[in-house]
Formats: C-alpha cells, sequence, structure tokens
C-alpha cells in the first residue's frame, strides 16, 4: 500500500430504492476494490448508479418496485484531480477539495442532478465525471471490433486532441469553400438574373423607401388630403375657445376665476378651486394659440396633393409588384443589391473559392501528416505494450499489430488521412487478420483486457471502473489479470467487479453483495468483508456453495499471495 501515492478518488457511493437494492451505502479507499456475489445478486447495479451519476439517460425502469424515486450519491476526494476543480470553478460549483454528485430518478421517468448541492443538467454530470471516473464494461470488448472505437482508442492513448483539431478546422474550411463553389456552379449562365437584379434595383432606388420617409409621406397625404376639413374644424374650434361674441371658453373661464377671487380669501377651499381655473384658463389659451398657428399652416395645394399621391400609388405597385408590405420595399431593396453584388462578382468569388479550396487542401494534407506521424508513433508503443500483456494472459505466440491504412484521393476528412485496424495472428505464422474477424469469445476477452490495460498507462482520471471485463477467462490468466489490475491500482484507484477469487484476491479491499428477503420480498444488501469474510466469499467463489476446508486453505493460499 506504500506505494499508491494518488489521493483524487471516489470515497462514498449511497444508493436508495435503486432496482432491488432498497439502502446501501460503500466508502472506498485508495488501490484495488472488488466487489463479488452470487450470480443475479445485483452486483453490477454499483457500477449502473455510478452510470447514472456520470450522466447516462435516466430510466425510470431502476426505480425500486413500490418505490416513488431512486437517490444517489457519489463522493469524490479532489486532492490531485486539478481537471476536475477547475471544471467546477469555472462552473461556479466548487465547495474546495471535494466534490458530491446526487440523482435522483423519479418513477414517473423524470429526474434531477445536483453538483455539490447545486442543480445541474446531465450534459454537466457527463462533462465532470469524465474527468473523475471511466467505466469499462463487458460491452467494451464489441466496440472494440469497430474501426471507429480503435481510432479513438489509438488517438486518446497518443493524445492527439490538438492535432485533431488542426485537421478538422482544416477539413470544415475546405468542406464549406466547396460547398460555396457548387452553389456558384449550380446557378450557371446568370446574366439574365443580373439583368432582371439591375431593373428592379433601379425601380427600388427611384423612391425614398426608409421607414420614417414613408411615415412622413403617409402624414403628410392626409393632412392635404382632408385639409378643407381640417381647416373648417379649427375654425370653429377656436371660434368657440376665444373667438365668439355670444360668450367663448376661454371668456367663461375668465369671469367664473374672477368670482371666485372675490371671496376666496372668506373660504380656503376655494383656493383650490381658483387654481384649476386658472390652470384651465391657459390651457384654453394655448390650445386656441396653436389652432391659430394651424390655421396659418395649412395650405391647400391641389398639385402638392396630387403629387403625394402619385408617390404612393408608385409605393403600393411596386409592393404589389414584388408581393411584399409598402413597409418591406426597403428590406427588398437591400437583398436585390446584395444578390446582384454577388452575381455581378461571380468570377471573382469563383477565383476566391478556388483559392481558399487549395489553401484548405495543403492545411489539411499538413495537418493530416502530423497526425498519420503521431498515430505511427502511439501505435507502435501501444501495439508493443499489448503484445507484451497478451503474452502474460496466456497467448504466449500471439502477434498483434496496429495497422494505418491510407485512403488516397479523399475529400480532407475530419479524422485525418488513415483507418485504424487493430490486427492479431493468435498463431505463429499466420498472418496477422483483423480483430473483428479471428478472435474468438475468451481470445477477444483477453486482447480486449490487454488493450485497455496498455492504453491505461498514461490515463489521468482517477477512478478507473471494470465490470466483469474479466469474463472468459480463468486459471493462471485470470491470476496474471488480477496482478495487473492490482498494480494499475498503485496508480489509481480501481473498482473491479468480478466472479473470479485470482482476482478478488488482489483486491486492496473487498464488499460482497448478496440476495437477502426483507419481508418476503428478495433484495440486494452489500457487506464489506474483513479478513474472515474474504476467505469464505474466495472459497465460495473457488468451490461453490459447499464451502469445505480444503475450499478455505486455497482462499487463504490466494490471499496470501498478493503483493
Amino acid at each position: 500500500m506504500g506505494r499508491i501515492k494518488l489521493c483524487a478518488m471516489l470515497t462514498r457511493l449511497a444508493i436508495t430504492d435503486f432496482a432491488v437494492v432498497r439502502a446501501a451505502e460503500l466508502e472506498f479507499g485508495h488501490g484495488m476494490t472488488v466487489v463479488s456475489g452470487e450470480t443475479g445478486a445485483g452486483k453490477s447495479l454499483l457500477v449502473d448508479a455510478l452510470g447514472f451519476l456520470c450522466g447516462q439517460r435516466a430510466d425510470a425502469g431502476v426505480v425500486r418496485h413500490g418505490a416513488d424515486r431512486a437517490e444517489l450519491a457519489a463522493e469524490f476526494a479532489l486532492a490531485d484531480a486539478p481537471a476536475a476543480r477547475a471544471w467546477l470553478a469555472d462552473q461556479e460549483m466548487d465547495e474546495g477539495e471535494e466534490c458530491q454528485l446526487r440523482r435522483v430518478l423519479r418513477a414517473d421517468g423524470g429526474s434531477k442532478a445536483w453538483i455539490n448541492g447545486r442543480l445541474a443538467t446531465a450534459s454537466q454530470l457527463t462533462e465532470l465525471s469524465g474527468l473523475l471516473v471511466e467505466i469499462h464494461g463487458q460491452h467494451a470488448q464489441q466496440a472494440l471490433l469497430s474501426r471507429t472505437a480503435q481510432r479513438s482508442l489509438l488517438d486518446d492513448f497518443g493524445r492527439h486532441g490538438a492535432l485533431l483539431g488542426d485537421v478538422a478546422a482544416a477539413a470544415r474550411r475546405w468542406q464549406i469553400a466547396r460547398d460555396a463553389l457548387d452553389e456558384l456552379n449550380r446557378r450557371g449562365d446568370v446574366s439574365d438574373r443580373i439583368e432582371l437584379l439591375r431593373h428592379q434595383l433601379q425601380e427600388l432606388d427611384a423612391e425614398t423607401l426608409d421607414a420614417d420617409s414613408i411615415a412622413s409621406l403617409d402624414a403628410d397625404h392626409r393632412r392635404h388630403a382632408h385639409a378643407a376639413e381640417l381647416t373648417a374644424a379649427q375654425a370653429e374650434a377656436r371660434e368657440w375657445l376665444a373667438e365668439s361674441d355670444e360668450g367663448n371658453a376661454l371668456t367663461l373661464v375668465q369671469r367664473a376665476r374672477e368670482s371666485i377671487a372675490r371671496v376666496v380669501d372668506h373660504e380656503p377651499r376655494l383656493k383650490d378651486v381658483a387654481s384649476m381655473l386658472e390652470s384651465a384658463a391657459i390651457s384654453l389659451d394655448e390650445a386656441a394659440d396653436t389652432l391659430s398657428r394651424l390655421s396659418d399652416d395649412l395650405d391647400i395645394d391641389p398639385d402638392h396633393l396630387q403629387s403625394l399621391e402619385q408617390r404612393l400609388q408608385r409605393l403600393h405597385a411596386l409592393a404589389r409588384k414584388h408581393r411584399v408590405g409598402v413597409e418591406g420595399l426597403a428590406e427588398l431593396k437591400q437583398r436585390v443589391g446584395e444578390e446582384l453584388a454577388l452575381l455581378e462578382n461571380a468570377s471573382t468569388r469563383v477565383a476566391d473559392l478556388e483559392a481558399e479550396i487549395s489553401a484548405a487542401n495543403i492545411a489539411w494534407q499538413t495537418a493530416a501528416a502530423k497526425l498519420t506521424k503521431a498515430r505511427q508513433k502511439a501505435g507502435k508503443q501501444l501495439a508493443d505494450a499489448t503484445v507484451a500483456l497478451i503474452r502474460e494472459l496466456g497467448m504466449g505466440k500471439a502477434d498483434f499489430r496496429i495497422a494505418l491504412e491510407s485512403e488516397p484521393d479523399i475529400a480532407p476528412n475530419p479524422h485525418g488521412a488513415e483507418r485504424v485496424e487493430f490486427l492479431i495472428a493468435a498463431n505463429p505464422g499466420q498472418p496477422p487478420r483483423p480483430l473483428r474477424k479471428v478472435a474468438s469469445g475468451g481470445e477477444l476477452s483477453r486482447i480486449s483486457l490487454a488493450i485497455e490495460v496498455a492504453a491505461l498507462g498514461i490515463d489521468t482520471v482517477p477512478t478507473m471502473v471494470f465490470d466483469e471485463v474479466d469474463t472468459g477467462i480463468s486459471g493462471a490468466v485470470a491470476d496474471v489479470v488480477g496482478r495487473k489490475l492490482r498494480a494499475l491500482g498503485s496508480r489509481c484507484q480501481v473498482m473491479c467487479v468480478t466472479h473470479l477469487p485470482q482476482v478478488a484476491a488482489q483486491g486492496h479491499a473487498h464488499w460482497r453483495v448478496r440476495k437477502a428477503s426483507d419481508e418476503g420480498v428478495t433484495m440486494s444488501a452489500v457487506e464489506h468483508l474483513d479478513e474472515d469474510g474474504r476467505i469464505e466469499e474466495l472459497a465460495r467463489l473457488l468451490g461453490g456453495a459447499n464451502i469445505g476446508d480444503a475450499a478455505r486453505a486455497a482462499a487463504r493460499s490466494l490471499l496470501g499471495d498478493t503483493d
């Protein structure tokens, strides 16, 4: 244990009403923790719970029957996890050197998640957990048969993120320019379209089309169209306000104010009345003055009115012609001008796009060549490490290679200039063939595990979770797998769900999942095993249900044979 130095790790996992687990709480330390149990006891549920805490899509089916919701929580120590701490600080979710993920899955299908007590989205869980936990399940073996997965694994191993970014950016530039050029070429001969656009723009340029000018034109037309009515109305109103000899509003208000002024000293409340009458007199006087000015301004000019009507008619005719409202003519003019400029400069634009395509292609070739060189180097390193591990896992004559298959004369690909293929030769004298075509089930298990362990050598994720990745192996090979996982536990925290005693014996800590009866309902219970408990569990894994002295002795031997 003295070799284990990492401090960043999963420290606690709590589960409530999840599948067949009513309640369970596990505490984890450094090194390798193993989880074992009877078939069907639910030992992989711990990994499933972590998966949901890592942002896996909510599934109402995992809520325990009869419960309204399942609750999951995990706590992590972040002492040596700078990337996770930086992410939390950027999201304003940091709480020192600890982190808690919590998720509630409801029976109706809904879910909520929290990071350090703050509401979080599933994508945020995924982003953060990617810096803390990496889960490897049995499905990873089949995933390794995919060329895409093989390429991704190689690039992750070689840390090619920056090179891939350069390749993808150049490919994207090339595609954008190529698409724009194709669009121009599809237009064909555009001389007729240019002539039409020029004519339309000339018509639109002849008019003032901005919104303020059209509003002013409309108001001016209404004023002149109704000039006679306006003149008569303002004259009548002015007479009633101030000019009628029979009495007008202004004179009457002034007389009322004078009457109140004579007695205001005898009744204080009349001061407000006097003030209101004075304000009314001022307002009436101002209204009369405004009407007088308007009368002077009103000029019935038939020629001007005709000119206004002609302008409005032209605007409405243009609007009908182009099937827009009058208020949309200004935007139409802009669009026509932009399209005309584009078509008139088409030849120049074609030359520019062809130059851009060429430059992007050169940039892609340069970036892709750097990526190819990096892949060749990383491929040899990963293949050599994998071969060594495969041979330790009982395939002493096997050979493993990573081939880069060039794809000549292709359009710039955002993933690079070659395909990645994992090749295996299980026996001497056989040429290496694609992994997906030759590996048997047992061989695939060992090869997959070897590749994963080799690729994990430089991984910076603090916690690695293996869910029965040792399926299909046994005996001495299982012992080697256990030792490799224990060695990995000296560099990072390892959690391994297993059914193999050779692997379980290598754990620094051991949890057992067993079936339990709760009021007639079968549930899963989780317990931490001391040394005696580990001997009994290893003996069960070795000998089945009937545990004898020989099985216990073998279990003690396995435990005594750990580093």
